[in-house]
């Protein structure tokens, strides 16, 4: 955005009007490991951003590339106004499209990253992308496309981009969406969950709470710290491993990638104020865990975990009627539930919906655009739900 200075007249000794110096901007593909010095100016864009993306804040982002396999190849488009960093994109160049050998540009994206929203300084929305797309049309080499995850549809970055992309009369097409549970409302706790939930299952619910209780002391906590972070995440990846995810392989401790990964992030966005970690226990003993990323005006709940021997009781339900709370916050507006489409938990607790969908955008000139043309017909008509991974 332009800065604005004032010219003192020497000679008629008078201020003159102030007058906003031309804005210069800049865009860079850079390795990733080139930000690793630029994290002061990385979180101040964090704090400025038009539209919140933990997964893409520096203390989430560098221990996903330090962590995960397959990060030698990944750029970062960094995008600057009068010196300041206000726009920072993930991409890799892929052979791939999904099944299909069709090269492209793609934001970058990991099973455990739920938000593909570029990180931008609020109003620099417009100027960002018509750099990113023009970047892309003169360096697209092999590319037939540019290709984003994650995106919030409807949001300020989407928004921004389909004005810039009809003012280019630029192809860009939804190729994929879908809608996962999400919380937004001015209701209280109390009256939220009245109004989501029937009053036979609100009822089942208090009679769990009540058998839990008989089984020793049941206590909530809440905590907004760093403290006593490490024994927390030792809880948590213990009880996720110990359940159906651990058989599976999929929880986080069954590699030391994505255990890393979880205890950096954690660690981080504590250090930060940007996590809130909620416990509950019985006689001490952690039985259901939940970490949120808060990251105002919104949030995002990373992940949860509870101890299926409790099963009977519900503890991640229970847990999750406590994270209502949430909705007396000043600082969140809305939380983003970060589940699949669908889930059968917390779809009928969380009463919103937030669409998420994959976008694909023409680059080049007219032969690559052409090419683009034919590959979205082809791939509409195969089926309206878009690429299959």
């Amino acid at each position: 955005m332009a800065n604005k200075t004032k010219d003192w007249s020497d000679t008629a000794g008078i201020a003159a009007s102030a007058t906003p110096l031309p804005l210069q901007s800049q865009l860079a593909c850079i390795p990733w490991r080139d930000l690793q010095t630029q994290v002061e100016a990385w979180d101040r864009l964090a704090a400025e951003a038009a539209e919140p993306n933990p997964f893409f804040e520096s203390w989430y982002l560098l221990p996903s590339l330090r962590n995960l396999a397959g990060t030698d190849k990944v750029m970062v488009l960094r995008y600057e106004e009068n010196g300041r960093l206000t726009g920072l994109l993930p991409i890799v160049r892929s052979r791939r499209y999904y099944r299909w050998p069709l090269p492209n540009i793609a934001g970058w994206l990991h099973p455990n990253c739920f938000c593909g929203v570029p990180l931008v300084a609020r109003g620099s929305e417009t100027a960002f992308w018509r750099e990113v797309l023009r970047w892309a049309d003169e360096r697209s080499g092999l590319a037939l496309f540019l290709h984003l995850r994650g995106i919030l549809l409807g949001g300020p970055l989407h928004a921004a981009l389909e004005a810039v992309v009809a003012s280019q009369h630029r192809q860009a097409v939804v190729v994929h969406e879908e809608e996962r549970a999400m919380l937004a409302s001015d209701l209280s706790p109390e009256a939220y969950l009245e109004a989501s939930l029937s009053g036979k299952k609100r009822k089942e619910l208090r009679r769990q709470a009540n058998r839990l209780a008989d089984e020793g002391t049941v206590l909530f906590t809440r905590s907004t710290d760093a403290d006593a972070i490490g024994p927390w995440c030792d809880a948590f990846l213990a009880m996720e491993k110990a359940g159906w995810k651990g058989q599976a392989g999929s929880a986080l401790s069954c590699t030391p990638a994505t255990e890393a990964l979880f205890r950096e992030s954690l660690a981080g966005a504590a250090a930060r104020g940007r996590l809130e970690r909620l416990t509950l226990s019985l006689d001490g003993r952690p039985i259901a865990l939940l970490a949120t990323f808060v990251t105002p005006p919104g949030a995002y709940s990373f992940k949860t975990a509870f101890d299926e021997n409790y099963a009977r009781f519900s503890p991640g339900v229970l847990l999750q009627r406590a994270n209502l709370a949430v909705l007396d916050r000043p600082d969140v507006d809305w939380s983003d539930s970060c589940a699949a489409a669908d889930h059968p938990m917390i779809d009928h607790l969380w009463r919103e919906r937030r669409r998420v969908g994959r976008l694909s955008i023409a680059i080049g000139g007219p032969l690559r655009r052409a090419a683009f043309r034919q590959l979205v017909r082809a791939e509409t008509a195969r089926s309206s739900a878009g690429p299959t991974p």
